[in-house]
């Protein structure tokens, strides 16, 4: 039989960079928060709440977490009353297409599609509303 002694502090210590890697790491596409746990050696449960901690802005740091990719892109300028304005599509062919457009106001745009995942959506809004 062999006895480890780890000493006073038994919990290994994550900096906060690492938690933010982890927690990007179950966000992938097909990834789960077990599959990392275990590749790593860390608890699901704790995963599980920085995870809970990203999305309400408590993980810790310096700052929050940007854990989406985000691509601001200008307005175009308003389109003078006589030239056309374009047609845009009808109804069903917008739903066909799945992009999803949010407007934030002071030019700020957001697009989307049909298939994001709606808690990196809310975390991206938020994220967006604080500037």
């Amino acid at each position: 039989m062999r006895v480890n002694v780890l000493g006073a502090e038994r919990r290994r210590r994550c900096s906060y960079d690492e938690k933010v890697r982890l927690v990007e790491e179950t966000l992938q596409a097909g990834e789960t928060v077990c599959g990392v746990a275990r590749r790593h050696g860390v608890a699901h449960s704790l995963l599980f709440t920085w995870r809970r901690q990203a999305r309400q802005g408590r993980l810790g740091g310096d700052s929050v977490p940007a854990l989406v990719p985000v691509e601001i892109t200008p307005v175009a300028a308003p389109i003078s009353s006589d030239t056309p304005q374009p047609v845009s599509p009808p109804p069903a062919q917008r739903a066909r297409a799945g992009i999803i457009e949010i407007e934030l106001g002071g030019g700020c745009r957001v697009r989307v599609d049909r298939d994001v995942d709606g808690e990196a959506l809310q975390r991206v809004l938020e994220l967006l509303r604080r500037r």
